[in-house]
């Protein structure tokens, strides 16, 4: 069955830029995951990933997880709530282009619901300018992702500067 979706490229120019969410009033961490631990990535990315059709990586080896994940480009971040597993966000860098990529983000199921989306989002974004001279940071979503997507990219000060239409 072919089903129609939108896709909405986003990005942000500057820390400056960012409407930053309100800090959650829990006891929470945010942390990368050092050592990488392809296991985090996969089970996020299937646990996330399940009711938006994330589908590309279910295929992979151990063995393409593993050379991801230990890629010098990719960073992964861990959203802990009290000492639980809540959400993450994988970054790519592309130095050469003075940009990065949200490339994976979400929270758990039993997560959404509680003004975390927000807060995660911005620390993306913050950690993304951290890094030594980038310019941009953007991320792609569509009608599959969690239906508050779009709208929290926008609220966090991400501007869409590529629409297109796909079949799935």
């Amino acid at each position: 069955m072919t089903q129609i979706v939108e896709r909405n490229f986003l990005e942000i120019k500057s820390i400056e830029a960012l409407i930053e969410s309100k800090v959650p009033q829990i006891n929470h961490s945010i942390e990368l995951v050092e050592p990488v631990d392809f296991q985090l990535n996969k089970f996020f990315y299937k646990n996330v990933g399940n009711k938006h059709r994330w589908i590309d990586r279910l295929i992979w080896s151990e063995n393409e997880w593993i050379r991801y994940v230990s890629s010098a480009n990719i960073e992964t971040y861990i959203l802990k709530i009290e000492n639980d597993l809540a959400g993450y966000f994988e970054l790519i860098k592309h130095l050469n282009l003075k940009e990065i990529e949200i490339a994976y983000f979400g929270l758990l199921e039993e997560y959404h619901n509680k003004k975390l989306g927000g807060y995660l989002l911005s620390e993306a974004i913050k950690k993304s300018f951290l890094k030594k001279d980038i310019e941009r940071v953007w991320v792609h979503t569509c009608t599959l992702d969690h239906k508050n997507a779009l709208k929290n990219y926008m609220a966090r000060g991400m501007k869409i500067y590529k629409k297109e239409t796909i079949k799935v």
